[in-house]
């Protein structure tokens, strides 16, 4: 008998976006027929739209130049300074669609969880959750809490006039990792232990991350995003089997609070969990380098576009193999019905950001003339 002291909590405090404000982006027709939005959503497109994860970020001078001295976490709360770094490269590399500058533990950081982003570690949480205690200690996010992230979204739906927005989220999975490990890890041990030992308190906790999740979607979408991206970065550690009964209902439940807009999912190393993530209420599949197009579409079926995937190390090898192998992920993804171009995992820090510029003039070029 399942533990009523730990029934998962519904902490839905914000509302689900099901029909959009009169003046937001894709209502009043400034990104609805956006290349990115008509990919994500299977229709025509003047060319195949790209953009890359972690595009807003360390690869580029100018960022580094803006955010010096400055912590992540007072970065992703400053209004003036997310729009500014969302903004650099759209302008350096003309991509088709902005990432909004966060970070997945924003949220969980909002509400009250005590943590930090350490420089060359990432997340680190003060009193990791792994008890009753700790999993009804996590309320609801009100818009109050991401007050700074929500301005800065409205700034850049105005600032990006025709080129769309993309919100994100960090997975319930993931977001749990991070919780129950304390920090990043590579086995996710203590995280599958609970997970397998503690069914009910694992519940409990996911469906509590996906409503805070959902909901910070919910808001950045009310707010101007014109797509949402939920990142499952660490969902290929699991079997199939674990990810269906542990990890879909959750990340469906977050996803669920956004079906007014295109909807991205996207894990890594999750070649073989791509037909289940695809059934969480996603309208683009996301597809890490592991895995072609063409296997990805074959297993997924018709009813998606897909995104990716070059291997961001190929950015290194030199013009003459970046040619190739971008040609290689475009005739792949030859007779898709929707696809975005994008690399199969986040820019590296260590980019040079002129060979992304170069990606996405190939990329429009030769998709223009197709």
């Amino acid at each position: 008998m399942p533990n009523p002291d730990l029934a998962p909590d519904s902490i839905d405090v914000v509302a689900r976006v099901t029909t959009l404000p009169a003046d937001h982006p894709l209502a009043d027709g400034r990104t609805s027929d956006a290349d990115l939005v008509c990919a994500a959503r299977r229709l025509p497109v003047t060319r195949t739209p790209v953009w890359f994860m972690r595009q807003a970020g360390r690869s580029l001078p100018e960022y580094r130049k803006l955010r010096e001295g400055i912590p992540m976490m007072v970065a992703c709360n400053d209004p003036d300074l997310i729009t500014e770094i969302t903004l650099q490269p759209v302008r350096r590399h003309g991509v088709d669609a902005a990432i909004f500058f966060s970070d997945i533990v924003v949220p969980v950081r909002a509400v009250g969880v005590d943590l930090d982003i350490v420089p060359g570690v990432g997340p680190v949480v003060a009193e990791p959750i792994r008890d009753a205690a700790g999993v009804a200690a996590l309320r609801g996010l009100t818009p109050d809490d991401v007050a700074g992230p929500l301005a800065a979204v409205r700034q850049l739906a105005q600032e990006l006039g025709p080129t769309p927005l993309i919100g994100f989220a960090g997975a319930p999975f993931t977001l749990a990792s991070y919780l129950i490990e304390g920090g990043p890890s590579r086995d996710q041990a203590a995280t599958k232990s609970l997970m397998l030992s503690s069914p009910d308190l694992w519940h409990a906790l996911a469906d509590r991350l996906a409503h805070i999740a959902g909901a910070y979607l919910a808001l950045q979408v009310s707010a101007g995003a014109s797509a949402v991206q939920l990142f499952d970065s660490w969902a290929g550690a699991l079997p199939e089997r674990d990810y269906r009964e542990y990890v879909l209902p959750h990340s469906r439940t977050a996803l669920s609070y956004v079906p007014a807009v295109p909807r991205f999912h996207f894990g890594v190393g999750t070649g073989e969990l791509l037909v289940a993530m695809s059934e969480v209420g996603t309208d683009v599949v996301g597809v890490d380098f592991r895995l072609p197009l063409a296997e990805a579409a074959r297993r997924v079926g018709p009813g998606f576009a897909l995104q990716g995937n070059l291997d961001p190390a190929v950015l290194f090898a030199g013009p003459d193999v970046v040619a190739r192998r971008v040609a290689d992920v475009l005739a792949s993804a030859q007779g898709l019905p929707g696809h975005i171009f994008n690399l199969g995992h986040g820019v590296l820090p260590s980019t040079d950001p002129g060979v992304l510029t170069a990606v996405v003039a190939q990329v429009h070029e030769t998709t223009r003339r197709m």
